[in-house]
C-alpha cells in the first residue's frame, strides 16, 4: 500500500500563481502511484474534483473558517493569495481502494476548530489523517487524544497515521509503531505494517504561462507500506 500525505496550502502555489489551481492540483494528484492518499488545508469545495480526477473514492470533513462557504469559495477562486486561509479549509482522504466507513474525530473547538478522520479500509487497515495546531502544546494535546482512538479502533489491526502534524518530533506511543516517512511537520506513522524503502518526497512543481511555480509550500511525502 502507497501512503501519501500532502497539505494543499488551501490550493496556492509559491510563488502566487495569481489564480485558482484547482486543475493543477488534480492533475498532479491524478499522475502519481499511491493507494491512499492524506490531504490537509484542502479547498472545501476540491475533494469531489481531486477524487474524480485521480479515480478515487473520497472522505473529506470540514476544519476551521467555514463560516457563510459561499462567499468564501466566490473571494477564494478570485484571488485565493489575498483570501488565503479565509477561503475555508477542509481535510481529505483519497483512496483507490475501498473504504468501508469513516468516522471524524473533533479535537479542538478553540482557538481554531480541529478534525481528524479515521477511516477503515476493506482489507481492516485504519488510516487516520490530521492536522494539527500551529502551537505546539495544542498540537501534542490533539495528537495524543487522536492516537488513543485510532489505536482503540484499529485493535490488533494494521494503522496508518499520517499528516501534517505541526511538529518536528510527534510522539508515538507504545511499541511497534514505526515512524516510516518524515518531513520537517509532514509525518506518517505505520503499526504492523513495514516499508519498503524509503519515503520519497515528490515533484510539485507545474510550469504556468506566467513561469514556473510549486503547488503547495509543502512538497507531498508518499511511502510504500507492506505487511
Amino acid at each position: 500500500m502507497r501512503v501519501l500525505t500532502w497539505n494543499l496550502f488551501h490550493g496556492r502555489s509559491v510563488p502566487p500563481a495569481g489564480r485558482a489551481l484547482a486543475s493543477e492540483f488534480a492533475a498532479k494528484l491524478a499522475g502519481w502511484d499511491w493507494d491512499v492518499a492524506l490531504l490537509q488545508e484542502v479547498p472545501p469545495w476540491w475533494p469531489a474534483q481531486l477524487a474524480r480526477e485521480a479515480a478515487a473514492q473520497k472522505r473529506a470533513v470540514l476544519t476551521s473558517r467555514n463560516s457563510l462557504p459561499a462567499l468564501r469559495r466566490a473571494l477564494a477562486v478570485r484571488g485565493p493569495d489575498l483570501i488565503k486561509s479565509n477561503g475555508g479549509g477542509a481535510n481529505a482522504i483519497l483512496s483507490r481502494l475501498e473504504i468501508a466507513e469513516h468516522r471524524e474525530l473533533r479535537l479542538r473547538k478553540w482557538p481554531e476548530r480541529r478534525v481528524a478522520q479515521l477511516a477503515r479500509l476493506a482489507d481492516g487497515t485504519i488510516v487516520a489523517n490530521f492536522h494539527a495546531s500551529v502551537r505546539v502544546p495544542l498540537a501534542e494535546q490533539e495528537l495524543e487524544r487522536l492516537w488513543d482512538r485510532a489505536l482503540a479502533w484499529a485493535g490488533d489491526g494494521p494503522l496508518v497515521l499520517g499528516g501534517d502534524l505541526n511538529l518536528r518530533s510527534p510522539h508515538r506511543p507504545g511499541v511497534g509503531i514505526l515512524h516510516v516517512a518524515q518531513r520537517d511537520v509532514d509525518h506518517i506513522f505505520a503499526r504492523r505494517l513495514e516499508p519498503v524503502g524509503e519515503a520519497a518526497v515528490l515533484d510539485r512543481g507545474v510550469a504556468l504561462p506566467s513561469g514556473p511555480v510549486e503547488l503547495s509550500d509543502h512538497p507531498p511525502l508518499l511511502v510504500a507500506l507492506t505487511r
